[in-house]
């Protein structure tokens, strides 16, 4: 019993390591000796959970909240899409450049990094069970004057959003934790692909 036991802690914390990034198509090689590009973040094509759009999701959200509590779903909407700017956007950016030593503010570089989420899972934290936050996503190396010209495509798969503690009941701590590993590991990526 101990054996089963333990292989399954095992297999539980391989998990948070699943990450995968790949380089779909295109040549990182332009970006050899760039100090800076400029970024965008786009969630347009995202699906959420089980749901396949994200409208579907923050609309049961918001049901679900105000039958709680009149309010408290209009609240919820607001903050989830105010933490894209004040929390993941941030943290990708800072980690990205911190691993890849590209700044993402250079809005004079030749060059914009997209970062095109295409599916958040919120995951859940009530103490006694959890399920880790993800995302999965594709960095888009394009021209900054025609985003039409990609130079490179880059998938993310299951970037894992957990701290370290175990203590992130809140979704916005969960799913920024998210985009903190993406942006450090796709910087890290990138940055071996340019030696």
């Amino acid at each position: 019993m101990k054996k089963i036991f333990l292989i399954a802690c095992l297999a539980l914390s391989l998990t948070g390591y699943s990450q995968k990034i790949k380089l779909i198509d295109g040549d990182l090689s332009p970006l050899k000796g760039v100090k800076g590009v400029s970024t965008e973040f786009e969630y347009d094509k995202m699906s959420v959970g089980k749901f396949d759009t994200e409208p579907e999701y923050v609309a049961q959200k918001i049901k679900d909240y105000n039958a709680k509590e009149p309010g408290q779903g209009d609240k919820w909407a607001v903050k989830w899409k105010e933490d894209r700017k004040d929390r993941f956007e941030p943290q990708f950016r800072e980690l990205f450049s911190e691993t890849s030593g590209i700044s993402t503010v250079d809005e004079k570089s030749p060059y914009t990094l997209i970062f095109k989420t295409t599916k958040t899972e919120p995951g859940y934290n009530i103490g006694i069970s959890r399920a880790n936050a993800y995302i999965d996503a594709e960095a888009w190396i394009v021209d900054a004057k025609d985003h039409s010209k990609v130079i490179a495509r880059i998938s993310i798969t299951k970037s894992p959003g957990r701290t370290a503690m175990g203590y992130d009941f809140e979704t916005g701590t969960r799913i920024q934790e998210a985009y903190a590993k993406a942006g450090k590991e796709l910087g890290a990526f990138i940055k071996k692909a340019l030696k």
